[in-house]
């Protein structure tokens, strides 16, 4: 397509003038990318051809229209937007070409360090992608509401499978569903009130392919489910595994980890002494060079690294970027009255998955339990001396608390004063036991304390 030089910018030489947008179409560099300033200064950019003249076409446009300094200011707004749009675009073409270069390249002892360094790179631009813009103009509304009752589930999944349904029928709170997409624009919180625990479910708006990237409001949504206790991925039985995997890839782009441990790496940066690696197991993944490359492409020079487990380049990668989150992941498969028995009963036997059907209201109370041993709750309940145990109010606690975590729960100022405690339940060898505050608790133990 040619260039029409008098419109670009560019002088019959091929140069760029001062204060213009243009291609340098003289010597070597035909295909370099440059922006020109006013003070003659020029930058590379990561943005197309046709973004540089729309710039240079806003520049004429806008700027000598602005007769005050409002115009003016919208001008430079919507001018720093556009040049944010285009770095993005940089970022995501790099990301692009590194997941093609990684899924092409052949997985041997050869190239374990050029895949190695490959995912270290891929780790550092999606962090850069998740950073929040600078400019005024991406200022918006997020979707999270105040943390409340004693623990959150968020409900996150594709639109239109049937998650707004699902928290009218777990909920008091009615969330509007209809059979278009897009239903849901907003989060809506539902509180489930189950074995006693006030449990808070998020009806969070239908995520889309690309989300990890901003598409569909992803990121709000996916910002949301990061500060969630459990992710409740809805699932629509008649597609398929297609959802699960790509759900699965955008969380895990993002940093959300499911169903899965923090790596047991010891890792901690120093001023100097250069980098310090040891093992206490047998390495098949992971090697010292590796090691040192991808902290090379941190530029970490000074560090401390024990591999207390055999782990993956992948997991080394996330003990050093340190934002990761790990949380369960419940796998909820809706629809399933319109597939078959055998459908039925293959997606019921993956692991971490549960079968339901909302219309029909099949199989809720089992997934209800699966949701409260997911979020590994235990229900305490209180005596008074000489009376009957209080079996409608329970202290909600996670799994492994002990006496000293109920005395906090109580009153904070319970366990300065802890003398020692009376508990039944199956915790014990004998009931009532005597005992102190290291004591573990069970589900549905009853404990009394006594005072100094």
């Amino acid at each position: 397509m040619p260039v029409d030089s008098r419109r670009s910018g560019l002088s019959r030489q091929g140069k760029v003038k001062a204060g213009t947008v243009g291609v340098s179409v003289g010597g070597r560099n035909r295909s370099a990318r440059r922006l020109a300033y006013p003070d003659g200064e020029s930058c590379r950019t990561g943005c197309s051809w046709r973004t540089l003249f729309s710039l240079r076409f806003l520049k004429s446009a806008l700027l000598p229209s602005a007769s005050d300094q409002s115009s003016r200011c919208s001008a430079v707004a919507v001018g720093a937007r556009i040049i944010g749009e285009a770095a993005t675009m940089g970022i995501l073409e790099k990301i692009s070409e590194i997941e093609k270069e990684i899924a092409r390249t052949q997985k041997n002892k050869a190239t374990e360090y050029h895949l190695g360094l490959l995912k270290a790179k891929l780790a550092k631009y999606r962090a850069q992608l998740l950073e929040p813009s600078k400019s005024a103009s991406s200022k918006g509304e997020g979707f999270d509401v105040m943390k409340s009752g004693d623990a959150r589930v968020a409900l996150i999944g594709f639109p239109s499978v049937g998650k707004s349904t699902f928290l009218s029928l777990m909920t008091s709170t009615a969330s509007e569903a209809a059979s278009y997409e897009f239903t849901t624009l907003t989060c809506i919180p539902g509180v489930i009130e189950y074995k006693g625990a006030n449990i808070q479910l998020l009806d969070l708006p239908g995520i889309i392919e690309g989300a990890a990237q901003g598409r569909g409001r992803g990121r709000q949504v996916i910002a949301v489910a990061r500060t969630a206790d459990v992710v409740v991925m809805m699932l629509d039985a008649t597609k398929g595994d297609v959802q699960r995997s790509l759900l699965e890839k955008e969380l895990e782009s993002v940093g959300i980890r499911l169903n899965k441990h923090k790596p047991n790496i010891y890792f901690k940066p120093k001023k100097g002494g250069g980098i310090s690696f040891n093992s206490t197991v047998t390495l098949t993944q992971c090697s010292e060079k590796l090691v040192q490359l991808i902290l090379h492409e941190y530029k970490i020079f000074n560090a401390e690294v024990l591999f207390r487990e055999d782990c993956s380049p992948d997991e080394f990668i996330d003990v050093i970027v340190g934002n990761r989150v790990y949380m369960p992941c419940l796998y909820v498969y809706n629809k399933i009255d319109q597939i078959s028995m055998e459908e039925v009963d293959r997606l019921a036997r993956k692991p971490n998955s549960v079968v339901i059907s909302c219309g029909m209201k099949l199989n809720l109370d089992y997934l209800l339990e699966m949701l409260w041993e997911y979020l590994a709750l235990t229900c305490i309940y209180t005596k008074k001396r000489g009376q009957r145990p209080d079996f409608t109010d329970a202290i909600i606690l996670r799994k492994g608390a002990s006496v000293e975590h109920v005395c906090h729960r109580i009153h904070r100022s319970l366990a300065s004063q802890f003398k020692y405690a009376l508990v039944w339940g199956t915790s014990t060898k004998y009931s009532p036991q005597r005992v102190g505050l290291t004591h573990t608790m069970e589900h549905e133990d009853v404990i009394q304390i006594v005072k100094k």
